[in-house]
């Protein structure tokens, strides 16, 4: 998720009090400051502050006997803790920050000392940042505070999200939970590993153990396929389809059935063209005409024209495939093979063969703007295109 931004903002601010490592009266950091642009604002100041190991404190050295006027010396004071920072190093889920020695240091033979950065640690410094210094990073008080980007709370999606299977069809037999809801299983159990670890008092290693398992369930669960992390399998060595394999690509939820649906009642074949049409028409194959039908309700004034079309039955054009009586139930004509028993009443319905004058959206893709759809009248005609 976020985990390459986290490594940047922790390479900014001080790990000890929270301030930007560099002194805000130098030259270089009043003019990342003045960039418009947040996102150019945040990579200058993440430039500048990358190679610094030490937080700038409350005056330099050099700074001494300057006017020793408290005013000119409140706005030359940075305010920070002159704590040695780590080096930040991402493996996989982890972030490792090593605190490298100075030389005095290592002239006594000191080494170099690599810990953890944990999210728990993380979230710390991230909270200790203040408001001014967020904006200054391109960063948003009210939109984008930096400790968001740490989950704390998991929200769980609702069962349509994650429907179960049921084995035989029936809903009555064995039940196959989804994916997902196997994952939200892992998460909690991981998680009642971490808490009764911390309440137990376990050795410190344990913990970080449990804790890592607990990021990784939670990774795996939005996404499964990190560079660098094995992935999360079913029992069948399947691998679990995560959240964003599901909304990602051509077959995802959005390209896939937002963006485009399989709809009813719309045909597709080739277009030509023809001289003899009006502006307004569209020339449609018999063989779609008598697939795609339109409901029309019986009235004392068209009773007589429906009939026939009932009498013709399905496989004739003009003809019709269904009555829907009142009640809402189907007569299918194709299996009736007395059609002419069939006595419409005022009210029903009668699902008819498009024919010719019917209003219908002729679509051509790729559809750029509304006019690649627009209205034409039905004309009906014996080829296969349109």
């Amino acid at each position: 998720g976020f985990i390459k931004k986290i490594k940047k903002i922790l390479e900014i601010v001080c790990h000890n009090c929270g301030r930007i490592l560099l002194d805000r009266s130098n030259p270089q950091y009043k003019a990342a400051v003045n960039i418009r642009d947040p996102k150019r604002r945040f990579e200058a100041i993440w430039r500048l502050c990358k190679p610094k190991l030490i937080c700038d404190s409350d005056l330099s050295a050099g700074d001494e006997g300057f006017n020793d006027d408290p005013k000119e010396l409140a706005k030359r004071s940075h305010g920070g803790c002159g704590n040695k920072q780590p080096e930040v190093r991402q493996s996989a889920l982890k972030l490792m920050g090593t605190f490298k020695p100075t030389k005095e240091e290592v002239s006594e033979g000191a080494q170099p000392e690599k810990k953890q950065i944990t999210p728990e640690m993380a979230l710390h410094i991230f909270r200790s940042i203040s408001s001014d210094e967020i904006r200054d990073l391109g960063l948003s008080n009210d939109y984008a505070r930096p400790e968001w980007m740490i989950v704390t709370v998991l929200p769980v999606p609702p069962p349509p999200v994650r429907p179960s299977i049921s084995m035989d069809g029936t809903g009555q037999g064995m039940r196959g939970e989804d994916d997902l809801t196997y994952k939200l299983g892992d998460i909690i159990r991981a998680n009642g590993n971490v808490r009764q670890a911390h309440q137990e008092g376990s050795p410190a290693h344990i913990t970080l153990d449990f804790e890592d398992l607990l990021q990784y369930h939670v990774a795996t669960y939005m996404d499964n396929d990190i560079a660098g992390t094995p992935q999360a399998m079913q029992k069948s060595g399947r691998p679990i389809k995560s959240i964003r394999a599901r909304l990602k690509g051509k077959e995802g939820r959005l390209r896939g059935n937002l963006m485009g649906k399989r709809v009813d009642f719309s045909a597709r074949t080739v277009i030509t063209g023809d001289p003899n049409l009006s502006l307004d028409e569209v020339g449609v194959p018999r063989s779609i005409a008598r697939t795609l039908t339109y409901p029309e309700t019986v009235t004392p004034y068209n009773i007589g024209k429906l009939s026939q079309l009932v009498k013709n039955g399905p496989n004739d054009h003009p003809g019709a495939k269904y009555v829907i009586r009142s009640d809402g139930t189907r007569i299918d004509l194709r299996h009736n093979k007395n059609t002419s028993g069939v006595n419409l009443e005022y009210g029903w319905k009668v699902e008819r063969h498009i024919v010719d004058g019917d209003f219908i959206i002729f679509n051509r893709q790729p559809s750029l703007h509304k006019e690649s759809m627009m209205g034409h009248r039905v004309k009906v005609m014996p080829y296969s295109t349109f």
